[in-house]
């Protein structure tokens, strides 16, 4: 556990910990934005330049399970601050890239260190603040954060990269993270596990395997198709890696993740639903970005811009909605709304046509308030759901796995909406006479239908999970990590 400490020290871990959270999720966006700049500055080829992103992806997703035993092993405080240095030190080393090696390795290297913080910080919250109100407000803030960097990440990608470099999306990482390593001093120490036990290395190996095979299949699944049979046998060869590595984990001694941690109905639901939501937001910022720049004629910053209704809108739904009613409530009156309400969001946006005028006011702000609100409303109960009652050397492996299943939604949902707009946007432009604007608005509108129903059907199934335990313990779920022993 956290060493007891003077009250407003223990505040201190909120600013810290969300500043890391915002690297964490907006260098999974701002690079986007900066790629085509970067390419043409390095030479990438077409083929080659995916993997700015992907190695960032791959080694995060990939490592995030081991990141989370290392924190319990060495203490979370350390692990946190050793991750945000290593950050700060892979970013410059991008920023500073003379060929596209250089960028791919050191974007391979911010996701190394990725694996280690995210973890960390999101353990260092749930052993910090147990009181029902105080982890409410604290969660709140750190889910705003969370909810808003994809969006923030795509807007500062479009200004530094029009009226600075491409250079500065990576550089900016520097300075934040080195003032968030000088704010971990002020983070009460916490107690690490020990070296009770070796690590898992059969679970680390397969753990490791199995997500980066999953995560890169989804990635190619968007160039290659789904019917690739390199596509194919990466995610035939992920899901056996994954099956092998839940066989192995059921019997080790001290398993990289154990299973109690997914077994446990409520916390599943939080999974679920946390998993399906990334899913259809990643479509919903891609085909954002798309739709503002080419067929709205929007330049990057301006599209960025238009997600600001976006990101306020997570803001007030974590910290008004979410951070407010947290531990009055069932986490299950937070989660299905907010799933709803992000499905609202999309729904609205199919009604688009290559022809809607008042575009702005009449489809984009209320989807993106929707979609905002339903985001800020879905992540604080499910962040508290995924560590809530668990044993101390536990709440690594709870954190890491919440942190893994956002990366897996993320892929999957970018690679699978992505694919279904193109064949929509195809098989329109095949069937009749149209205009190219006209057959990717069809295409977007098709996939962001999909997304609606990927939502609706979350919500179900979180209801389903969640709704009877939720009755018989109301606020438990969330109160902290010493109230259930049941995980």
């Amino acid at each position: 556990m956290v060493d007891d400490g003077p009250g407003r020290r223990r505040w201190w871990t909120l600013p810290v910990v969300s500043v890391a959270q915002l690297l964490v999720v907006l260098d999974g966006t701002i690079v986007n934005i900066a790629l085509p700049s970067a390419q043409r500055d390095l030479g990438m080829s077409d083929a080659s330049r995916q993997w700015a992103v992907t190695a960032y992806l791959l080694a995060f997703g990939g490592l995030l399970l081991i990141g989370g035993r290392v924190g319990g092993v060495f203490g979370h405080r350390r692990t946190f601050a050793v991750g945000l240095a290593g950050f700060a030190a892979s970013s410059a080393l991008g920023g500073v890239a003379v060929n596209p090696e250089t960028l791919f390795a050191a974007r391979a290297l911010q996701g190394v260190f990725a694996a280690a913080l995210a973890p960390a910080g999101l353990s260092l919250l749930t052993l910090t603040f147990t009181e029902a109100r105080e982890r409410g407000r604290a969660f709140g803030v750190f889910a705003a954060v969370g909810a808003a960097g994809s969006a923030v990440g795509l807007i500062a990608g479009g200004l530094l990269t029009e009226y600075a470099s491409w250079r500065w999306c990576l550089f900016i990482n520097v300075p934040i993270a080195l003032l968030a390593v000088l704010g971990t001093m002020a983070v009460p120490r916490d107690r690490p596990v020990g070296g009770g036990g070796r690590l898992d290395v059969p679970g680390a190996l397969l753990s490791t395997a199995g997500f980066a095979a999953v995560v890169y299949g989804f990635n190619e699944a968007q160039p290659l198709g789904w019917d690739s049979p390199k596509v194919l046998g990466l995610l035939a060869g992920g899901a056996v890696l994954l099956a092998a590595f839940v066989a192995v984990e059921l019997r080790a001694p001290r398993p990289l993740l154990p299973m109690r941690v997914l077994l446990h109905r409520a916390r599943a639901g939080a999974f679920i639903s946390i998993t399906l939501m990334f899913v259809a937001m990643f479509g919903f910022y891609l085909f954002m970005s798309y739709y503002t720049q080419t067929v709205l004629r929007y330049s990057p910053v301006e599209a960025g811009l238009t997600l600001i209704i976006n990101a306020l809108a997570a803001l007030l739904g974590a910290t008004l909605i979410a951070g407010r009613l947290h531990g009055r409530v069932a986490p299950v009156a937070l989660i299905v709304p907010g799933l709803l309400s992000a499905a609202a969001g999309m729904l609205v946006l199919t009604r688009l046509t290559a022809h809607s005028t008042d575009v702005l006011p009449v489809y984009l702000a209320p989807a993106m308030a929707l979609t905002g609100l339903g985001l800020g409303c879905v992540i604080p109960p499910t962040a508290a759901l995924a560590t809530a009652g668990m044993r101390h050397h536990d709440i690594g492996a709870a954190s890491a796995a919440y942190n893994a299943a956002q990366q897996l939604g993320a892929a999957l949902g970018t690679a699978l909406l992505n694919t279904v707009a193109a064949s929509a946007t195809a098989a329109y432009l095949a069937s009749r006479r149209a205009t190219p604007a006209e057959g990717s608005v069809h295409g977007y509108a098709t996939a962001l239908t999909v997304a609606f129903g990927i939502l609706a059907a979350a919500a179900c199934v979180t209801a389903a999970l969640t709704v009877k335990r939720a009755a018989r313990e109301p606020a438990e779920e969330a109160a902290g990590p010493s109230v259930s022993a049941k995980s």
